[in-house]
């Protein structure tokens, strides 16, 4: 059981090296007109900050996500390479 719950957790950062990595493509190739269509996504979330003032203590709250092509590639190439090792 605990080799399984650790490949989950490869393939969980794969997955999250994935989005940050095709993200970061995104938006650099986004520039580049015949590759401008990979920075081509929609955000999801919170668009202002939910706030708890407790008097002493000021909570913020966010949650942002932003999913682009770039992304969702590079989230499948991560579970391609997840299936390779």
């Amino acid at each position: 059981m605990k080799g399984r719950t650790q490949n989950i957790w490869i393939l969980v950062l794969l997955m999250l090296a994935g989005v940050v990595l095709g993200g970061f493509i995104g938006d650099a190739l986004q520039k580049i007109p015949a590759l401008s269509w990979l920075g081509y996504g929609s955000n999801f979330g919170l668009t202002s900050p939910l706030v708890l003032d407790l008097g002493i203590l000021t909570l913020q709250f966010a949650l942002t996500i932003r999913f682009t092509i770039a992304g969702i590639l590079g989230i499948i190439l991560a579970f391609f390479i997840y299936r390779k090792l």
